[in-house]
């Protein structure tokens, strides 16, 4: 006697074992997906940092973390503004000519949207170095004619307090300004740009 095909009960396992089969198949996939997924800290790092400077006073340095770099920022005194552009004919770009070294709004002699406060990226041009802040007005070893700035240890380069690189310094540009906008008179945010705001 010939057997009779049950069309219903092979649709019925036809279809279980897909969904079985495709289940399982969804749950091997995930870790491997979830690969391409970057992480929170991933994420974290490129994203805009948020720094308050109300207890930043005249001459002091806060540094920040934005991307893994080192970013200054310094409350420069009238007198350190005043001496700025005495330095120009000491420096290699003293207009700030390589624009890719700070926004539009940021390029002008005292390389910042308020005279007072400076934001500088603290990795040296030369080679990644960060230069040591040294804001006396005092003659110095590698500088007799010292108005304050920063001075790289590593290979000697040297920048004015608004970051423009000396003559004779290793490093062949400016110090970088990153992006920054104030949200208010004590708050900066680092990675966004000001006319975005």
């Amino acid at each position: 006697m010939a057997e009779q095909t049950d069309l219903g009960r092979r649709r019925f396992l036809t279809a279980t074992c897909a969904v079985v089969g495709g289940s399982g198949i969804a749950t091997a996939a995930i870790p491997f997906l979830s690969a391409f997924k970057p992480s929170a800290k991933a994420l974290s790092s490129g994203a805009p940092t948020l720094s308050d400077i109300s207890k930043l006073t005249e001459g002091a340095q806060l540094i920040e973390v934005w991307r893994k770099q080192p970013v200054w920022i310094i409350r420069r005194s009238k007198e350190i503004l005043a001496l700025l552009e005495g330095q120009n004919g000491r420096l290699k770009d003293a207009n700030s000519g390589v624009l890719e070294q700070q926004p539009k709004y940021a390029n002008n002699i005292n390389r910042s949207i308020r005279p007072e406060i400076l934001v500088l990226l603290g990795v040296c041009t030369h080679l990644g170095c960060s230069p040591k802040y040294h804001p006396e007005l005092k003659a110095e070893a590698w500088d007799s004619e010292w108005k304050g700035g920063f001075f790289c240890p590593c290979h000697g380069s040297r920048f004015d307090m608004a970051g423009r690189v000396y003559n004779g310094s290793p490093a062949p540009t400016n110090l970088e300004v990153p992006p920054h906008r104030f949200v208010d008179d004590v708050t900066i945010i680092i990675g966004e740009d000001q006319e975005k705001a």
